[in-house]
């Protein structure tokens, strides 16, 4: 695939934007694997980036869709999306073939890759020993709705499926559903909604009043539900 073949379809990446509790609880499981060299797969607007992206020695956004390189080029000559940040207008493959990065980072980036396996392991070429595949991702096939196909949802994971992504050298440190609450709201969407896309005001209660108490149920259940999965593979 090439960077000229790819144009962001829209409407995710927007409608989450101000989803603060969410992004702050899945950074809070995210961050502790985030090294000093980043490489992050489809830093999309760099609303990710402006999170996590507090203290790298080099962090690399890696985005394929043009307007949106140039929006972030735009944004780190601002100085908004953290220190040490450059930009690569490409794909993972576009990155130097050896391994020079402490974590490669996909946050729901690889349920729109079809290859997703080849791209995992084109990813852990890049990162060195001891270093970390990171990949948070929409869970659960059965969840699948119209608003998924809208914006460019090849699949959602469960375990096996993720599991079976993991590249050769790796060890899987942790994997985790996240949201246990939000199942039932996307499964209310994908039942009786089946809408296209949710509404600002949908993504409000959600982020306000339900991620909350996934947060807190989701130690109760021990992560063994959820609407979003988290994987973490390191490199032996």
């Amino acid at each position: 695939m090439t960077t000229d073949a790819f144009t962001y379809v829209g409407g995710e990446l927007e409608l989450f934007e101000e989803a603060e509790n969410w992004k702050n609880y899945w950074a809070s499981e995210v961050m502790p694997f985030i090294g000093p060299r980043v490489a992050e797969i489809g830093a999309g607007i760099g609303t990710n980036t402006q999170l996590l992206n507090r203290k790298a020695e080099r962090w690399t956004c890696v985005e394929p869709d043009q307007a949106m390189a140039r929006r972030l080029k735009w944004r780190s000559r601002a100085n908004e999306l953290g220190p040490n940040c450059e930009i690569v207008n490409g794909w993972v493959v576009d990155l130097p073939r050896k391994p020079e990065y402490d974590t490669a980072l996909y946050i729901d980036v690889l349920e729109h890759i079809p290859t997703d396996r080849l791209e995992l392991s084109e990813a852990a070429r890049r990162v060195v020993p001891g270093g970390y595949i990171v990949v948070l991702s929409p869970a659960h096939q059965w969840l699948y709705s119209p608003f998924d196909a809208a914006i460019g949802h090849v699949r959602r994971y469960a375990r096996d499926t993720l599991g079976a992504c993991r590249p050769d050298d790796f060890k899987l440190v942790s994997m985790k559903y996240l949201d246990s609450v939000g199942v039932m709201a996307s499964l209310a969407n994908r039942c009786f909604l089946r809408s296209a896309e949710p509404t600002p005001k949908q993504i409000q209660f959600w982020d306000k009043k339900l991620v909350p108490v996934s947060r807190a149920l989701d130690k109760l259940t021990g992560h063994r539900l959820g609407k979003s999965i988290l994987a973490v593979w390191q490199k032996r």
